[in-house]
């Protein structure tokens, strides 16, 4: 329906400036929405950027619970990523296209308005002056009439009205033409102004108006539509939470714990029965007990303090764990892990050494068939130093593989030795060497030689009168012997065992040349003699 019909002008101006400022209110609508996308794709950067680990990738866990919490962070960063695409074409699209299009209103309606002309003050002069004009004409007849039938009035009078009256019908008649001229013309731009200038500015207001609403419809729905377009990726990122949720493995888990904890050593056996009976005598001389013998190897008890001082001096220091640089202050599969890890990392550091090398050796052939483009021996140093990196990685390489082929290979040995123990009933105490063997106390390697009871007054550091031997053992594993109270020994050296362990993780040995020291129990195999007490085998 068109508006022309209508002649209320003021109300129509009134409805088309209301049209622009709902515009400009949905606009500022669309605005506060895009900065809400913004305020929240910004916070859920932060909360992921907050949860994600700051380790590296080695140092980070590899249970699938862990994983699959990192997947979904990294879809939800995703996420946050098509919140902030949102608002980015919410503000291009929408409200920058709203904003544009209600300045454009604005300009085009201050146009349409201004072209409304009011004709009233044109006709209204035309019309008085010629209503004056035909007053002073009607005015001039009556002074003639009046003068005409006066018998007293001169004929010069008489003329003289005569006169005025020609002259004001005169007037009047060119008024009335003008009156009748400017009224033609008046109706004539009056039909145009209301037939043809109004119902064009209507029609120009009403086309505006339903551009405005138009425009508004295509708004909303661009509106929507930026939303409908992240849709699809916002569903494949929830996909990839719902994914990384069903790839939470609980057996999975449990298997890297005990791959990340299993250190291959085999579980100890049974503890023999020893009795510390059979030595006992009963017989009526039983009375001496308690008197201290100065024969058999037994000292005197005022020597005491003299050999506790030995005793405290020989173990002063805590004896320090073997070099770390071979891992064998791992458990065994975990050094093997670790050994064959550190074999790969140099294979690979080899690998770019020999490309370097491949390159420079072609860019010197390069030189040498073109010497313009540079000096072949400037690159020789270069050359050097690479080929000396590749043969210091070849040896670190040759050095880890013995150390892998090793504790695969005593593990191995062991568990032989320790299937046929047990064959032999030997009821083993469960210490092995730290390449690879099981042992009570973890802790072993870190443990100081046994301290001296302060109450026990016996003869083992009796300098004048050495222990005797009450077995022997053959080394497993060399012994650098570096602390003091220690003593060095060689792989497969035999030595003669005068004290047991005491349960520390120390045995005190003595050499074929005299010299006496404490080795590490797990590092030898030791036979005791079958006379002497709590006789046992350890492996």
């Amino acid at each position: 329906q068109s508006w022309h019909t209508t002649d209320q002008f003021e109300n129509l101006d009134k409805h088309s400036q209301w049209g622009i400022d709902f515009l400009e209110r949905y606009a500022k609508f669309v605005k506060e929405r895009l900065e809400i996308e913004q305020t929240y794709a910004k916070q859920l950067r932060s909360l992921v950027k907050k949860y994600c680990p700051k380790r590296s990738k080695d140092d980070e866990p590899r249970f699938t619970s862990c994983l699959s919490f990192y997947s979904i962070l990294n879809e939800l960063n995703d996420y946050s990523g098509q919140r902030e695409v949102v608002a980015e074409e919410m503000g291009h699209k929408v409200y920058g296209e709203l904003m544009r299009y209600s300045q454009d209103l604005k300009a085009e309606r201050k146009h349409v308005t201004q072209q409304r002309v009011s004709f009233s003050v044109w006709i209204l002069q035309s019309k008085k002056k010629f209503e004056r004009e035909c007053k002073e004409a009607e005015k001039s007849q009556l002074i003639y009439e009046r003068l005409d039938n006066d018998i007293n009035a001169t004929k010069s009078e008489v003329e003289k009205a005569k006169s005025q009256l020609y002259l004001r019908q005169h007037m009047a008649e060119e008024s009335k033409n003008e009156y009748a001229a400017q009224l033609q013309n008046f109706n004539s731009e009056q039909w145009k102004h209301f037939n043809v200038a109004i119902p064009q500015i209507f029609k120009n207001l009403q086309d505006m108006d339903e551009r405005r609403t138009v425009k508004l419809g295509e708004m909303y729905r661009s509106f929507a539509e930026v939303e409908r377009r992240v849709i699809p990726i916002i569903s494949k990122c929830l996909e990839g939470m719902v994914t990384a949720a069903k790839n939470v493995d609980e057996h999975r888990d449990s298997g890297i714990v005990v791959e990340s904890f299993k250190s291959g050593f085999e579980p100890p056996g049974d503890f023999p029965f020893e009795d510390f009976s059979q030595n006992i005598q009963r017989t009526g001389s039983d009375g001496a007990i308690g008197t201290p013998k100065t024969e058999g190897g037994k000292a005197d008890p005022k020597h005491a303090v003299g050999r506790t001082k030995n005793k405290l001096w020989l173990f002063g220091k805590k004896p320090k764990a073997p070099t770390l640089e071979d891992l064998s202050h791992l458990p065994p599969e975990q050094r093997r892990k670790k050994l064959q890890q550190r074999i790969d990392e140099l294979n690979k550091e080899l690998q770019k050494e020999m490309d370097q090398r491949d390159a420079l050796n072609k860019m010197k052939d390069v030189y040498e068939k073109n010497p313009q483009m540079g000096d072949p021996g400037s690159l020789q140093p270069k050359i050097s130093e690479t080929i000396c990196n590749m043969e210091k990685l070849r040896s670190e390489i040759h050095k880890n593989e013995s150390w892998l082929a090793e504790v695969e290979g005593k593990h191995g040995s062991r568990s032989e030795r320790r299937s046929s123990a047990d064959v032999n009933h030997h009821a083993p105490h469960g210490r092995e060497s730290p390449e690879g063997s099981y042992t009570d106390d973890h802790s072993q390697e870190h443990r100081s030689p046994p301290q001296p009871d302060p109450h026990e007054f016996d003869d083992e550091f009796d300098d004048d009168d050495p222990l005797p031997a009450i077995g022997h053992c053959k080394a497993l594993y060399s012994f650098d012997g570096s602390n003091e109270g220690t003593l060095v020994m060689k792989e497969n050296e035999v030595l003669y065992v005068i004290e047991e362990d005491k349960g520390d993780g120390w045995t005190r040995v003595r050499k074929q040349g005299g010299e006496e020291g404490y080795i590490p129990t797990s590092y030898v195999e030791i036979t005791l003699e079958k006379n002497s007490k709590g006789a046992v085998t350890y492996i």
